[in-house]
């Protein structure tokens, strides 16, 4: 009996290049995807790629020689897959979903809401909370899809699979601290000056402290916060200057009410990855979204 599943993993692995992207892809660990690969190989009895340097070759002997039917094959199957979920599967059940108030709210809520009107049949559970927390309901089956600050520490149980947005950490002062405007401050300087930080056990805390710490400078905060939003709203009122990233302050920053100082240089960019249970059955409803995110993207 013909293995669909051998043949999507090797349709995947050759469109990628790569075993690593291949299993991104498919949600799936890369040992699964070698053990299908060596699966598929040994019931045809030939090498199906060539491993190089940069990555998975189709063989000249094997692989190149089924690529195109597999192509067919998948690509009718999945015309038929459509078919039936438009017919009997339009998204139903409910959808969890868990990401940080901020994300929800900065990065998430115009496709949360493009998807319940494309799905209306589906009830949407948000569950605020941080990404550790996150890590934990998807892997405890109390969440079907997460959006985590990154970076952060591996973990087998999940799998990490796209980019959703990029977040760049600047520091902010309020009219209080105007006669920095224009001017260039390094690292340093910033010492000087009364620091607003997220409260530490934080992806972005870490983030910051990292990155001064690689130059040499220890920040110290005079205050800790807890919000986004309360930072925002401290700096505003000129209690210090707050580091936070540029997309969540959108309003302040176009009224006028924070303006960016000029630190030199500047801090790497952070992302927020979507993030799946590993080997998760996936239903329609979650495919629907993930597929209506890398639309937009």
């Amino acid at each position: 009996m013909v293995n669909l599943e051998l043949y999507k993993v090797f349709y995947t692995v050759a469109r990628c290049g790569s075993l690593t992207k291949a299993a991104e892809e498919l949600y799936i660990s890369q040992p699964a995807v070698s053990q299908a690969i060596k699966q598929l190989e040994t019931q045809l009895g030939t090498p199906l790629f060539n491993r190089m340097h940069k990555g998975m070759e189709l063989s000249k002997q094997g692989g190149e020689v089924i690529f195109p039917d597999v192509e067919k094959a998948l690509k009718l199957l999945g015309g038929v897959e459509d078919k039936l979920a438009e017919m009997q599967h339009s998204a139903t059940g409910t959808l969890r979903i868990g990401a940080s108030e901020t994300i929800f709210q900065y990065i998430l809520a115009d496709q949360i809401v493009a998807y319940n009107k494309a799905c209306p049949q589906v009830k949407i559970e948000l569950i605020s909370e941080v990404s550790p927390r996150i890590i934990e309901y998807l892997k405890n089956d109390r969440c079907d899809i997460g959006f985590l600050n990154l970076p952060i520490e591996p973990d087998e149980g999940i799998v990490i699979s796209d980019t959703v947005a990029l977040l760049n950490d600047v520091f902010l002062a309020g009219e209080a601290f105007s006669e920095l405007k224009g001017k260039e401050l390094s690292v340093w300087d910033l010492q000087e000056y009364p620091l607003l930080l997220l409260e530490e056990n934080t992806v972005a805390r870490s983030a910051v402290n990292h990155f001064a710490e690689s130059l040499g400078v220890k920040l110290t905060p005079a205050v800790e916060v807890g919000s986004w939003d309360f930072m925002k709203r401290l700096v505003t009122d000129g209690m210090g200057i707050g580091c936070l990233p540029r997309e969540y302050a959108p309003r302040r920053l176009r009224d006028g009410e924070l303006f960016e100082l000029n630190v030199k240089p500047a801090l790497p960019t952070r992302s927020v990855g979507l993030a799946v249970p590993k080997n998760a059955n996936m239903p329609f409803s979650l495919r629907a979204f993930i597929s209506m995110l890398r639309k937009e993207r």
